[in-house]
């Protein structure tokens, strides 16, 4: 596709750039304010930690997570000083305050403002991000850990282990990605006995035409592949290798068409059938791999999407597991369990997870294309740090003349 050629301003390197703006850049002060008024929690009264802050500040415990909860707060407000002189300084609210705060705001904001914002943003010159006229999104999901209370475990649940229980309750989450600039999209989370299937049905209404979606064999099922396939998207999804696919009509690059059906009985009888195109194949020579792949799609025309290049692109769907690998890994930390002790807050930290990665994301993907480069050729560990390091930095939050900050 036409790729326009983009450049830094003179002297400008890759990690100022991605610094920049960090989190207002993505979640401008105006949208939060009016999600709030939307959600009705804006502040009614003059608090040390007004409301609009306290999101950015769930946020920020993201970018922070081996820290304090005063910590994060003071990394925040730090920015702030020179508002007030050199001959000022901050109080920072103790624990009992900001927890006041995450609990008078709650996790619907949070989550409303995710919706809102979070959203796939590649364009024409994004490289990696498009097959042909298709936008590239994987579907997949995930689990992760939560602080060890009596509440959480009753709201959330705990996963069985051959000793008993493990050591954490954990919540289950399913995301979109879009592979070309790793953002997770249209996420939804619940407890840990909920099934990725169930959410996934939440999930499916962010997909939109001009999207080829990518999913896993354990995601196929009619009812499911139904749903995604009338949001307008196209499908690549691997199938198990038991589902019965007769051959209704070969096609010259060896894929065939075929028809899926609810039930064994409209099987039998041929009706009710959603016709879909079929591509096997091995992947010879390669360790530990399987004697045969089988994937299903909707896009029957074969001239314009061979089967060679869908049985490769299939493969792209890992751009998923990386993408978790860095929300789970090096932007929550390894071994690092959410810290908040209620359902509610448990939440809105998720989804304060989930957006701190969109705007390293993103600000990575402004990033690259300054430089014509692909984003995945840039290291998210290595922005993350930038960020942490500058953020304290930028005074990013103006107050309003009527709030204060301690």
């Amino acid at each position: 596709m036409a790729r326009t050629v983009a450049e830094l301003p003179s002297g400008t390197r890759i990690t100022d750039y991605i610094s920049l703006g960090v989190i207002t850049k993505t979640f401008p002060q105006e949208t939060i304010k009016t999600v709030l008024r939307d959600t009705e929690r804006t502040s009614i009264r003059n608090r040390d930690l007004p409301t609009h802050v306290t999101i950015y500040y769930v946020i920020a415990m993201a970018l922070y997570m081996r820290a304090s909860y005063r910590e994060v707060l003071r990394c925040l407000t730090e920015g702030l000083r020179w508002l007030l002189g050199p001959g000022e300084t901050l109080k920072i609210t103790g624990k009992s305050g900001i927890s006041q705060a995450r609990t008078r705001l709650g996790w619907q904001p949070v989550k409303k403002l995710h919706d809102e914002i979070v959203k796939p943003i590649a364009n024409e010159s994004t490289r990696g991000a498009w097959y042909g006229k298709w936008r590239l999104v994987s579907l997949d999901g995930s689990t992760l850990d939560i602080a060890d209370e009596e509440e959480n475990e009753k709201a959330f649940g705990r996963p069985s282990s051959s000793r008993g229980s493990s050591a954490f309750p954990q919540l289950r989450f399913v995301s979109l990605v879009e592979n070309g600039t790793h953002v997770l999209f249209g996420t939804k989370m619940d407890g840990y006995h909920t099934g990725e299937i169930t959410l996934a049905k939440e999930v499916l209404s962010s997909l939109n035409p001009g999207m080829l979606c990518l999913a896993d064999r354990n995601f196929y099922g009619f009812s499911l592949w139904c749903q995604a396939q009338a949001t307008g998207a196209d499908l690549l999804w691997r199938i198990k290798k038991n589902l019965r696919l007769p051959c209704e009509s070969r096609l010259p690059d060896g894929s065939y068409l075929s028809r899926v059906y609810a039930s064994a009985k409209d099987q039998r009888r041929k009706s009710n059938g959603v016709i879909v195109r079929v591509i096997e194949y091995s992947l010879e020579g390669m360790p530990d791999s399987e004697p045969l792949y089988r994937l299903l799609t909707t896009i029957l025309d074969h001239e314009s999407a061979p089967a060679a290049e869908l049985a490769a692109l299939y493969h792209e769907r890992w751009e998923i597991e990386t993408s978790l690998d860095e929300l789970k890994t090096h932007l929550r930390g390894s071994k690092i369990v959410l810290r908040s002790k209620t359902p509610d807050l448990v939440k809105q930290e998720f989804y304060g997870l989930i957006m701190a990665h969109f705007a390293v994301r993103g600000l990575m993907h402004e990033a690259a294309l300054a430089v014509n480069e692909d984003p995945d050729r840039l290291s998210f560990l290595h922005a993350v740090h930038v960020v942490r390091r500058k953020i304290s930095s930028l005074a990013f939050i103006p107050p309003s003349e009527q709030e204060s900050f301690s």
